[in-house]
């Protein structure tokens, strides 16, 4: 079966672009590549002509992260791929990590969901599996005070004390790089539409794992270009706090007695 990836497309950088494609590209397996472009022109459309493995897609419009990538998991379904990647345009790599994961996950089915580790460009680590959060870890998180507090919250949301490479199962990954089992999605249901940007990746990842498992892979790794915008531009942060709102109606606000228990739940696999 043919494995399937897609990179939602907003007027990017063409040698930036060229870097994610010639990554995802860069595996032993069968894949196809999606590039679903929310651009207005489709000036970036001559990248298909480059690789038969390559199919472009034009919204004309930005429909959003979340969407975009639901019409390449459709077209996924639908040549009967068994697994999906969900890719960054900023994000790129060296080697076929492609390969491992996927063999890891067919080795262990139960797992529905799962990201390697994210470096930033100088090599660091960037801490993206979370527990579920609450309004009040978002709010510190974002302010980064007061610093004690701030400290002390952030290395357990964000289990920055877990040693490096250990894996472990994480209720929130990031959808910078995410592959999924296409059965597992088929049955917990793709991105949420309601989400323009932010929080689309933190919503499924709490429906995926009611069913099945969501995997840190640290074995492998891949560079992200992280840029934090919600902290640089406001147009961003409106965009944020309005996807904040729309995941906290969804899944409780100060009161989720799920949350709690799944939290603990992780923070078990560490004692």
């Amino acid at each position: 079966m043919p494995v399937t990836a897609s990179i939602v497309l907003y007027h990017n950088n063409i040698l930036e672009l060229e870097k994610v494609i010639k990554s995802v590209l860069n595996t032993q397996k069968n894949i196809k590549l999606y590039l679903i472009d929310n651009s207005q022109l489709d000036t970036l459309r001559f990248f298909e002509d480059k690789d038969s493995r390559i199919s472009y897609f034009h919204n004309a419009k930005n429909i959003g992260f979340g969407a975009a990538h639901n019409i390449a998991i459709e077209k996924a379904i639908n040549i009967n791929s068994e697994y999906h990647i969900v890719v960054n345009p900023d994000i790129y790599y060296h080697e076929d990590i492609i390969s491992p994961m996927l063999d890891y996950m067919r080795e262990n089915p139960d797992i529905g969901m799962m990201m390697p580790e994210v470096l930033n460009i100088d090599g660091t680590v960037q801490f993206l599996p979370k527990l579920l959060p609450s309004p009040f870890r978002l709010l510190i998180r974002k302010l980064k005070w007061p610093k004690k507090i701030y400290e002390k919250i952030i290395n357990k949301y964000e289990l920055r004390f877990v040693e490096k490479g250990k894996q472990y199962f994480a209720p929130i990954l990031s959808g910078c790089f995410t592959v999924f089992s296409l059965k597992a999605l088929k049955e917990v249901g793709f991105y949420d539409d309601n989400y323009f940007l932010y929080f689309e990746d933190w919503d499924l990842s709490r429906r995926m794992q009611h069913k099945y498992k969501t995997l840190y892979y640290p074995l492998v790794s891949v560079y992200h270009g992280y840029d934090s915008g919600a902290n640089k531009s406001y147009k961003l942060l409106k965009i944020y706090v309005k996807s904040a709102i729309k995941y906290f109606n969804k899944w409780g606000w100060f009161f989720d007695r799920q949350r709690s228990i799944i939290n603990k739940k992780t923070l078990a696999q560490f004692k």
